[in-house]
This record gives structure tokens, C-alpha cells and sequence, in this order.
């Protein structure tokens, strides 16, 4: 799948923020009351409940969803513990895990343990069957710690024979450090239906923010079908 299909779209006149540090947000003007409860909105009196000095991860996405009326969720676990850095790792490791951490980094991979990949690989060989015809919509959990994370968008691409048709981009928001788990939810969508449409669905889904830093990126299977089974 072409990274292309994975830009997000700017919205013409958007200006993306001065970066600050939690520190910096916690000294603007406390006298101001729209300020103050802005802060509040993204979860800034959380701080010290929320940021776990071992899991320097920003965004913790927890779950891809799918809800259909009248049916129980179908939950894409896409959790995984924090990452094992070379520290971690023997001595005589350290040169090559550090290695393998660098070309993750850039190629927008957090690497869980090694007794977890079985299971992230698991995600492109079980597809997620949607009855052709239904409506559907799609909704994402996620936890932030660490940081003020602004403009988190949630990005898919879906390929069908290398040929890219659906592209999504949904704006999730601007969120500080909070042990809660939020979940947004995405617009009702019905999924397309007949012989032709029948088939497995290639989707590479990404999280990026506004400082175009990404935070995850995986690839899934979706399947339509005639009936559920």
C-alpha cells in the first residue's frame, strides 16, 4: 500500500500551534477562567495519574470497534505492553536491538515484545466479516499519557486487487495525560453489497497528530460476506 494513501489532509488556513510542554501549559495564566477550564478539558489535572515513567508512549490505542445494531461490538485488539527498548536487551544485543528500534522508529512500528508479534500478526490473517448491506460504524479507544498530543487523527486506506477505492480520515482531537480511555466514535457507514462486492478488503489504519508525529500504523483484513458466518 502506497504511503501516499496515508497523508493527512490539511484544512486550507489551518495554523498548527506553538509546541508546549506540560510544564509550560501548567504556568499559563491560572487567572483565566476559559484557560483554566480548557486545561481542564484536556485532562491537565491528571497529569501525575496518568504518565508511567517505564512506557514512554505517547498514545496508547487500545481498540479498533465495530458496532452494528442489535449485535454484540467486534473488538480489534490493537493494545500492546510498552516497547523493549535496548536497555532491556544482554550487552552483546545492545548494538543490534538498538538497530532494530531505529528502523521501527521511522517506519512508524512500536515493537512489543517479542512473545507478542504472533499476535499483531494475527490482525492481517483474521479478518473482521461485515454482512454485505449492513450499517455500520467504526469506533476507536485510546489513552494518552506523557504529553499534551494536538490534532490526533485516525487514517485508513482500503485496497481491493492493489486497487486503492476508500480512503477515511477522522479528526479524534487534542488530549493531555489521563488514565481514562476514551473512545470516539466514527459516522454510520453501510457497507457495499453483491456478488461483485463479496471479498477481502486490505486496510492500513494510522494515527497521526499535528505535528505529524505518528503513533501507530497496522494493516487488517476486512471481508465482506453474504451472511456474518
Amino acid at each position: 500500500m502506497n504511503e501516499e494513501d496515508l497523508v493527512p489532509i490539511q484544512t486550507e488556513g489551518y495554523q498548527v500551534g506553538e509546541k508546549k510542554t506540560l510544564e509550560e501549559y501548567e504556568k499559563l495564566d491560572a487567572n483565566d477562567e476559559s484557560l483554566r477550564k480548557w486545561k481542564e478539558s484536556l485532562g491537565l489535572n491528571k497529569i501525575s495519574n496518568a504518565s508511567p515513567s517505564d512506557d514512554p508512549r505517547k498514545v496508547i490505542v487500545t481498540a479498533l470497534v465495530l458496532e452494528v445494531a442489535d449485535r454484540e461490538d467486534v473488538v480489534m485488539d490493537v493494545s500492546s505492553p510498552a516497547p523493549l527498548y535496548p536497555m532491556l536487551y544482554p550487552p552483546f544485543f545492545l548494538f543490534f536491538s538498538l538497530l532494530f528500534v531505529i528502523f521501527a522508529y521511522f517506519y512508524c512500528y512500536y515493537l512489543p515484545p517479542f512473545s507478542n508479534l504472533e499476535a499483531i500478526a494475527a490482525l492481517k490473517k483474521t479478518p473482521l466479516v461485515i454482512k454485505e448491506g449492513i450499517a455500520y460504524r467504526l469506533k476507536i479507544r485510546f489513552r494518552i499519557q506523557h504529553d499534551v498530543i494536538s490534532g490526533l487523527k485516525y487514517l485508513h486506506a482500503v485496497k481491493r486487487t492493489g486497487i486503492t477505492f476508500d480512503r477515511t480520515q477522522e479528526m479524534l482531537g487534542s488530549y493531555g495525560p489521563s488514565d481514562k480511555e476514551y473512545e470516539k466514535k466514527f459516522l454510520p457507514e453501510e457497507a457495499p453489497s453483491g456478488l461483485i462486492a463479496r471479498g477481502k478488503y486490505i486496510v492500513k489504519s494510522k494515527f497521526v497528530d499535528d505535528d505529524n508525529i505518528c503513533h501507530l500504523e497496522w494493516e487488517w483484513v476486512m471481508e465482506i460476506k453474504k451472511d456474518w458466518k
